[in-house]
């Protein structure tokens, strides 16, 4: 069964399905994208690697401190020779560590695609599909930001595709109306000049152009078939629970009567 959203699924945002969700749409876009682009190019799956804890430059650490262990009892036993009194008014104190817990580095591994040209393996264009460490502060998102600039100071287009609602917009200028979803198109010889393609929750995924290595060439990319076919592979239609509201960021009063209008609709 196919998401009853038009284009993105907000659902889809929970982390619980994300990580998976990334995967698989990623391959799903090679997929599609790799019978178009022969003979003169191929498309390759590649793994960005790299370590980060769950609060960047943040350590935790056990404080000895000073614990009551027993306090003698205030009843006097009438049997006990008084000269021992001091000793059972006496309260022991010793030094115990607290159980604390340390961030741990975790091994983070985001999957994106390198368009290339057959013969000479020389990368005509990147394609990014963001993950919520590219746009969290942090690690993550420097070194995504390091390998932004780095493709913007090449002759590689660029093509980053941004599904996530929450955390701030990678850097860019001029951009009059964001949405609560972006496609940034940057061919290398219109640098900096960029194309963004905004959409909402409401609307279909825009088509948009991939560019090749001639400058009047171009493949039309349409993400539509690509999202329903790993919705319905991955079951997602048996696993959200659309009576629960989307994930975080809220969205407005209007969008969330389309939203709710739209999920009884599909129930019937």
């Amino acid at each position: 069964m196919s998401s009853p959203f038009p284009g993105m699924d907000p659902y889809l945002e929970q982390s619980n399905f994300w990580s998976s969700f990334h995967s698989r749409f990623v391959v799903a876009i090679a997929d599609t994208l790799a019978p178009q682009l022969r003979p003169r190019y191929y498309v390759e799956v590649e793994t960005r690697t790299y370590t980060d804890t769950p609060e960047q430059g943040e350590l935790l650490v056990g404080i000895p401190d000073a614990v009551v262990l027993s306090v003698a009892s205030t009843k006097r036993d009438p049997t006990t020779p008084t000269n021992t009194q001091t000793n059972q008014d006496t309260v022991a104190l010793q030094l115990s560590p607290q159980s604390v817990t340390l961030p741990q580095p975790t091994l983070i591994q985001e999957r994106y695609l390198e368009v290339r040209e057959v013969g000479t393996d020389a990368v005509i264009a990147v394609i990014e599909l963001l993950s919520p460490k590219n746009k969290r502060p942090g690690r993550g998102r420097t070194l995504y930001e390091d390998k932004r600039q780095l493709v913007f100071g090449s002759r590689s287009h660029f093509i980053e595709i941004d599904l996530l609602r929450a955390e701030a917009p990678l850097p860019m200028q001029g951009a009059i109306q964001l949405a609560h979803y972006h496609i940034l198109v940057s061919r290398a010889e219109q640098r900096p000049q960029a194309s963004l393609y905004a959409f909402t929750v409401r609307d279909r995924f825009p088509p948009f152009p991939l560019p090749l290595k001639q400058s009047d060439e171009s493949l039309t990319v349409d993400l539509t078939a690509s999202f329903q076919g790993v919705y319905d592979r991955a079951g997602y239609d048996l696993r959200i629970d659309y009576t629960q509201p989307p994930p975080p960021p809220a969205f407005s009063a209007e969008d969330q009567m389309w939203i709710q209008a739209l999920l009884q609709e599909r129930q019937g």
